[in-house]
């Protein structure tokens, strides 16, 4: 596990301060998102300067964190945002692959991605509550945990195939699922998840969209929030990484969404970052590592992957005569 520290002593305003900051955030983001509805897609400027803002307010969070507990809790919630940064970025090569196959329009994009985001936020801390609970009273479980990580590297690395399949699937099986419950009509209305159609309560594609994009959440965060144990094991600084990182990724789609799939090296990178972390968890007791080394670790494979991707572009494929 984590290196040894003494426990943060998190009063209740530190929880109080950052839920009224995360919620302030959130309104301000919807305000944004609803203002987009119906519009064409998010411009590249808009999307970087908001994933920077985003970037800036989570390490203005970091720097709080300095002046209230001090380096060592600074340096540990700073690793575990870079790795669930890092660790979010798969989550835009699955998006990509979601809204290709529902074929849904970039406006729309935006809604569905606030609310799969929210409820994100509200799911990874019951999870990370879990784990917490879980790693507390059995020790063990160390090491299934670690499995997950390791697994989660092997399927970045050779799944790319059955990851497609695998959401052309989840798609096909949400749509019956749904359909059971409420009647679906093939055809998009705005932004709006359900509609009122002869009297009837009726599912849009877009509500389709949003249970996938939830569902697919559940599963990077059996892999993300088992990485953050990685690195610590203090509630305040695993959720609030995980929150900050899960805040910024509607701003990162829209600005790598198109450009994603040029990043050639950045998969190879985050398979070794979580094969990395793996090992960490199940060597802690034999060979503790630093969390500044996790975290020198975690920033050199993700630069190493921009430069090489940027140094070493794929070629376009010969047209065969």
């Amino acid at each position: 596990m984590p290196e040894p520290s003494v426990p943060l002593n998190v009063s209740w305003w530190a929880w109080a301060l950052f839920a009224v900051l995360v919620l302030a955030m959130l309104a301000l983001d919807l305000r944004v998102a609803s203002r987009g509805d119906g519009k064409e897609s998010t411009t590249l400027r808009s999307a970087a300067t908001w994933s920077a803002c985003w970037i800036g307010l989570a390490l203005a969070f970091g720097g709080a964190i300095y002046a209230l507990f001090g380096a060592a809790p600074a340096v540990t919630y700073l690793t575990a945002y870079v790795l669930e940064k890092s660790l979010s970025i798969d989550n835009i090569f699955v998006f990509v692959l979601i809204f290709s196959e529902l074929r849904t329009p970039a406006a729309q994009q935006r809604k569905v991605l606030y609310w799969g985001i929210l409820g994100a936020v509200v799911m990874r801390g019951a999870l990370i509550a879990g784990g917490m609970y879980l790693l507390d009273r059995y020790h063990w479980v160390i090491y299934p945990f670690a499995a997950l990580i390791i697994l989660a590297a092997v399927r970045i690395l050779f799944a790319r195939e059955q990851e497609r399949k695998a959401v052309v699937k989840a798609c096909a099986v949400c749509d019956s699922w749904v359909a059971r419950i409420l009647p679906i009509t093939p055809v998009l209305h705005g932004s709006h998840f359900t509609i009122r159609q002869g009297g009837r309560l009726v599912a849009t594609p877009l509500l389709i969209a949003l249970i996938v994009v939830e569902t697919t959440d559940a599963v990077f965060a059996l892999d993300s929030i088992p990485a953050a144990f990685a690195v610590s094991r203090e509630p305040f600084l695993v959720y609030t990484s995980n929150v900050f990182a899960m805040l910024g990724l509607r701003s990162l789609y829209f600005l790598l969404a198109g450009a994603v799939q040029r990043f050639r090296y950045l998969r190879p990178a985050l398979a070794t970052i979580l094969l990395f972390v793996g090992g960490k968890m199940v060597l802690a007791d034999v060979l503790p590592i630093p969390t500044w080394a996790s975290l020198a670790v975690i920033a050199g494979a993700l630069i190493g992957a921009l430069v090489l991707s940027a140094a070493l572009p794929e070629r376009p494929a010969l047209a065969r005569s």
